[in-house]
């Protein structure tokens, strides 16, 4: 299973999507995915547990989940009690703004959140209060679509986003709940991915790392993370060849070579299975 590059329905001057209180249960949940869109997920009521990057959160009501773009992450709900949640998707040009003299921008609790590797916020009774209103705002304005609407959309939209950056700022929000379910090796295993994925590992290597056996290990990494572990290598590989195309002039051969591919044309093939485009469309494109 490979992470599914999720696309959404919207205009193309306005980069924006809602999934409103949508229930997600294990039949109709996607595999692990990942886009260039910034998301926020909201939990409503449910329970269930949520993998970003490399750890795996517990799911409650009142969970907020900052997910910057080109996170792999996955839902995993609860069979019994399945989540219901609100999912917010918009592209980070959405909310550029000038600085007007000051160190904020709407993407902060973002930038955390990708430094921190904590992408969860247990809010308090005040902000989900407040984080409710703003969707259901948002959600109304979407639906009636009034003159002006989507004005009203954005402005709700930086209002969400100016309330999560100064509770978050102001360190209001309870601990994480990350709950790691599953062997203390697989924790190991993740970690030394995200630090080593650009190096020769695979399937062998790791599952001797981790004293199991490869059977054993491939089954238990697909159980928690929806993936075999080719694929989400390849995905940590491409979510990092997307930031050289974007942040550096390194040509293609050079940056495929430093994400860990042993040939060119295996780089082109897999980039653009994941990314949807070839790694020169994704550079001029940006």
């Amino acid at each position: 299973m490979r992470p599914v590059r999720k696309t959404f329905e919207s205009l193309p001057d306005f980069p924006f999507s809602l999934a409103f209180r949508d229930t997600k249960t294990p039949q109709n949940e996607l595999p692990d995915h990942l886009h260039d869109w910034y998301e926020l997920v909201y939990v409503h009521s449910g329970k269930g547990s949520f993998f970003i990057d490399r750890t795996i959160y517990d799911m409650r009501v009142g969970d907020l989940f900052i997910i910057p773009g080109n996170t792999i992450h996955r839902a995993l709900p609860d069979k019994e009690d399945p989540v219901t949640s609100t999912a917010l998707f918009m592209s980070p040009l959405l909310v550029e703004q000038p600085s007007f003299g000051e160190a904020f921008t709407y993407l902060q609790c973002f930038d955390q959140s990708r430094k921190q590797h904590l992408f969860q916020m247990s809010c308090s009774a005040a902000l989900q209060m407040r984080i409710e209103s703003l969707l259901n705002q948002i959600e109304a304005e979407l639906r009636s679509q009034q003159l002006g609407y989507r004005h009203a959309v954005l402005l709700n939209t930086q209002r969400l986003l100016l309330e999560i950056n100064r509770d978050r700022n102001n360190g209001k929000q309870h601990k994480s709940r990350a709950a790691f379910k599953g062997p203390n090796w697989m924790k190991d295993i993740l970690l030394y991915i995200d630090n080593h994925f650009t190096e020769d590992i695979g399937l062998g290597s790791l599952s001797f790392m981790a004293s199991v056996s490869p059977a054993h290990f491939s089954r238990v990494f697909k159980q928690l993370t929806g993936m075999n572990v080719t694929k989400f290598i390849n995905a940590k590989r491409i979510v990092h060849a997307k930031e050289l195309l974007l942040e550096t002039e390194e040509n293609v051969g050079t940056i495929s070579a430093a994400c860990g591919f042993e040939s060119l044309p295996h780089f082109h093939q897999v980039f653009k299975r994941i990314a949807g485009v070839t790694p020169h469309q994704f550079r001029t494109q940006a």
